[in-house]
């Protein structure tokens, strides 16, 4: 058994609109974790409380939650009221990464480039069907990841139905320019940028089904860019993450724009760790395997 971490509860689940794929996350991290002889245990945060988390007399948490209450900050308040240690980066970071409104401002400010968009207050009676937009644009809920909630709008016609299904979501929303180029989306481990993965989308936009359901999304990992240009889009990834005060891991995610720009679109700091997931691939061409990922991300909580 690996002593130096102790006893590892590996919170998954959760109740926030990403819980099948989270459990589906915990569930290989701690195989990975158990192959690696270390002392890990399932804890779904949707079904057991944090007064439970704390009687099970846990040395750290390796987190697996995808979301809100997960990836925001919360679940790592929490832990840091009980003194427990966990995965990844703290409860600012978390937060800003999480809000994709904060995040944007804070790479602007930072002379990073990143589509431009528009916030649609769901509070707020202006209307944006009468607004100046470029078609297409993307309309996404502003506290949401796995594209859940993403609507992409070809016309003015369709702006209304975008806005009404981003604000289910019960958060703003962004109105976001349409980047004609290659995705390509950059993990960091350790505060480094692994391996660019440039992605091939059958669908309209690589969305929920293209990221956890299809298998018709191709993965060019080697990405095909120039040496020189994956360089560059490593690079404004690490700045990215530094931007936000994230460690440990995330990922990074960017898009070309029509001159071959490489933009900012958002950060993730608990991604996928799914059999259909980037960050486990990234790490894999880079010469490490699962087993050993999910050990070195969780000497992140050391």
């Amino acid at each position: 058994m690996n002593s130096k971490f102790g006893k590892v509860a590996v919170l998954m689940g959760g109740n926030s609109a990403e819980r099948e794929v989270s459990l589906n996350s915990g569930q290989a991290v701690y195989a990975g974790l158990c192959k690696a002889s270390v002392d890990a245990h399932e804890f779904d945060t949707g079904l057991h409380g944090i007064e439970e988390l704390a009687a099970g007399r846990f040395d750290r948490a390796w987190i697996a939650l995808h979301g809100r209450g997960g990836e925001d900050g919360s679940i790592q308040g929490a832990l840091d009221y009980l003194g427990l240690p966990y995965t990844g980066s703290d409860v600012l970071s978390c937060a800003l990464a999480m809000d994709k409104v904060k995040s944007k401002k804070l790479w602007q400010q930072s002379g990073l480039p990143t589509a431009s968009y528009q916030v649609a207050v769901q509070t707020s009676q202006v209307d944006y069907q009468h607004g100046s937009f470029d078609y297409p644009v993307f309309v996404k809920p502003a506290l949401e990841g796995s594209s859940i909630g993403i609507t992409k709008v070809m016309n003015q016609s369709g702006l209304a139905e975008a806005l009404t299904k981003a604000w289910e979501s019960g958060c703003d929303a962004l109105i976001e320019e349409y980047l004609p180029g290659d995705e390509v989306t950059v993990a960091i481990l350790n505060d480094k940028a692994l391996p660019v993965i440039r992605l091939e989308v059958a669908n309209e936009f690589y969305d929920y089904a293209a990221k956890y359901v299809l298998d018709s999304t191709n993965y060019h990992c080697p990405s095909g860019l120039t040496k020189s240009l994956e360089s560059e889009v490593q690079g404004i990834a690490e700045r990215a993450f530094e931007t936000l005060g994230c460690s440990g891991w995330g990922r990074v995610d960017l898009k070309f724009d029509e001159h071959g720009k490489p933009n900012l679109l958002e950060a993730n700091l608990v991604p996928g760790m799914t059999d259909h997931s980037l960050v486990p691939m990234a790490a894999s061409a880079a010469g490490i395997d699962f087993n050993d990922l999910v050990v070195r991300i969780l000497e992140t909580s050391l």
